[in-house]
């Protein structure tokens, strides 16, 4: 990955290799409209991309308009991006659809179908949204109330598919296992309009071993089983923070976390993930391209590559991270010491760690 991948080319900052069959892309910026967000893919290389349809942090936001979603629809065309397949928008933050308070639920799904609403106006074909919290509820109703709301938000809209992601596991989150997400699709009528997005840091976080090939497949082997790969809308991939089963939603840069590369080297030599948005969330670098356009490259450089083409690459990458993985691990011993009354165990760390220390 040298000074021949970084070539301008029709003044975007990186060359998209539209022949490959995995659809890396990133969590792109829209300042200058929402149809910028396509020049900002380009510009990255990204053949996938997510973006936020409003602000994520209010409750309302302005409408769309007519002009915006026409250009954003041709410069789709434009630079050829399906935004049926390709685009996967990230809901609002406050969408807490398990919220046991009914007005709040109510507040909540008026948000969400409004995001619906710009989606099909904008001919995305996909959504994604975090499943939320119980609040210290009752969990099964909590799971109930976000596949009845689930339920309205498909009814008032047309086509859109709505994507739940999975989620690290802290506090009373849902949708932190395999389990809830199988008991929410169960629960959800027009399951064609019902998708899952796996986010590889939440999926490790949650206690889901996926850094060697044995993990990795005994993972998407039980997704097969409880969820089903056609309901496979997308992936985050970010590597983690934090170590295995923290329940702790800490992005960190591919090849840099507790995950490690081989993880990710599994990931885009994995059949199973062709053909969907696999979309980079860390660094957001806003106008620096330079991160997310490296880290796409690292990506797409790893298909077709073996566990021992990688290894020098790894070693580099997990030094870059090292600091803040003592950090986190740090963390993790006390915290765990301190909740069982002082024993020490700790989590088995990449190799690269334990050559360091």
């Amino acid at each position: 990955m040298g000074k021949s991948d970084k070539i301008v080319e029709k003044g975007f900052a990186y060359v998209r290799n539209t022949k490959l069959d995995y659809k890396f892309g990133a969590h792109v910026h829209t300042e200058g409209g929402i149809y910028s967000s396509v020049i900002h893919a380009m510009n990255i290389g990204a053949n996938s991309f997510a973006l936020f349809l409003k602000s994520p942090r209010r409750w309302v936001s302005p409408a769309l308009s007519d002009e915006d979603a026409t250009k954003f629809k041709e410069f789709c065309k434009r630079f050829k991006y399906n935004p049926r397949t390709d685009i996967l928008p990230h809901g609002s933050y406050f969408i807490n659809l398990a919220n046991p308070d009914k007005a709040k639920q109510k507040q909540s799904v008026d948000c969400l179908i409004d995001d619906l609403e710009r989606c099909e106006k904008l001919d995305i074909g996909l959504y994604n949204f975090h499943p939320g919290s119980s609040l210290g509820s009752d969990k099964e109703e909590a799971l109930q109330s976000l596949a009845d709301n689930i339920n309205t938000a498909i009814e008032r809209t047309k086509f859109v598919r709505i994507v739940v992601e999975n989620m690290a596991g802290h506090g009373n989150l849902v949708g932190s296992n395999l389990d809830d997400l199988s008991a929410i699709l169960g629960m959800v009528k027009n399951k064609d309009r019902l998708g899952f997005c796996i986010d590889t840091c939440h999926t490790f976080a949650a206690g889901y071993d996926i850094r060697e090939e044995e993990g990795w497949n005994k993972f998407w082997d039980e997704f097969e089983e409880k969820v089903g790969l056609e309901h496979l809308s997308s992936l985050h991939l970010n590597d983690s923070k934090a170590p295995l089963g923290a329940n702790r939603d800490l992005h960190q840069r591919i090849g840099w976390g507790f995950l490690g590369l081989e993880s990710f080297r599994l990931l885009a030599n994995d059949e199973r993930l062709k053909g969907i948005p696999l979309v980079l969330e860390v660094p957001n670098g806003g106008d620096n391209v330079v991160p997310y356009g490296e880290d796409i490259k690292l990506l797409e450089w790893l298909e077709g590559k073996g566990k021992e083409e990688i290894v020098e690459k790894s070693e580099e990458l997990q030094k870059l991270g090292e600091k803040e993985r003592k950090e986190q691990q740090g963390k993790f011993d006390k915290k765990r010491s301190k909740g069982r009354g002082g024993s020490r165990k700790r989590v088995k760390p990449n190799r690269a760690d334990e050559r360091s220390e």
